[in-house]
């Protein structure tokens, strides 16, 4: 037996997340059976972070196990040729050690949101950012983001469905940048609550466009209740940047 580390991008618009579900397509469902045509083996692969649907990635890493002795060099253009036409690409694959857990032994995550801060529509971007028009405030903005660093209790930020066994998360780094009339957020930590990331966006973006003041964002967050949570971002704007081990 011998696993495989492999290193993944994706639009995650088409399809209902990473996690294999009942309800329609997953981007676990479309690999496992990319591998399966060409091994013949039915694996089970394991990604490092389970996003939500219409969530996209630049980098995911996951793991999957073969009985079969197939070159690496074999491996990528196989699974890459039957995934076909969806918006999947494995970009990497490497023979790793069977104690590998692309999931458990992951150190950091950064995750990445775009916001487009202009007047006109998207129209390249579309689906692969949110399009805000109303002109958004970076300095109290990153005020906002520097108040999240650090150990806390993410209860505002924590969707009902989330199965995590703590609210409890240590952001390690926040940067809020703009570029044109592109804004990029960053967020790294060890592990995320579901929907955290968005419901941040949605908490900054609330303090940006001067919907809230700085003390309305702070009582938010304080208060541990998901019901004082501003709306989540949407999951167009969301991006799975990189995984450290």
């Amino acid at each position: 037996m011998q696993r495989y580390k492999v290193k993944i991008e994706y639009d995650g618009t088409p399809f209902v997340g990473w996690q294999f579900q009942k309800n329609g397509l997953s981007i676990q469902k479309v690999l496992q059976e990319a591998i399966f045509l060409f091994s013949q083996e039915r694996v089970i692969i394991t990604g490092a972070g389970r996003t939500d649907s219409g969530v996209h990635a630049l980098s995911q890493v996951a793991h999957f196990d073969l009985k079969k002795n197939i070159s690496k060099k074999k491996i990528l253009p196989a699974i890459n040729q039957n995934i076909g036409n969806r918006p999947i690409t494995v970009l990497k694959i490497n023979k790793t050690n069977k104690n590998f857990h692309a999931r458990f032994d992951a150190k950091k995550r950064t995750y990445q949101y775009i916001i487009v801060n202009r007047q006109s529509p998207l129209t390249l971007q579309k689906n692969k950012a949110w399009h805000i028009r109303k002109k958004l405030d970076l300095k109290i903005m990153n005020k906002g983001a520097k108040l999240l660093l650090g150990t806390h209790d993410f209860s505002t930020f924590r969707a009902s469905s989330c199965g995590s066994k703590s609210p409890i998360k240590t952001m390690e780094k926040i940067s809020i940048k703009k570029s044109k009339e592109k804004i990029i957020f960053k967020f790294v930590s060890r592990s995320f609550l579901q929907q955290q990331v968005r419901s941040m966006v949605g908490c900054i973006k609330y303090l940006g466009e001067r919907r809230w003041n700085f003390e309305d964002f702070k009582k938010s967050f304080k208060s541990k209740n998901r019901l004082k949570c501003a709306p989540p971002a949407p999951a167009c704007g969301l991006y799975l940047a990189k995984i450290e081990y």
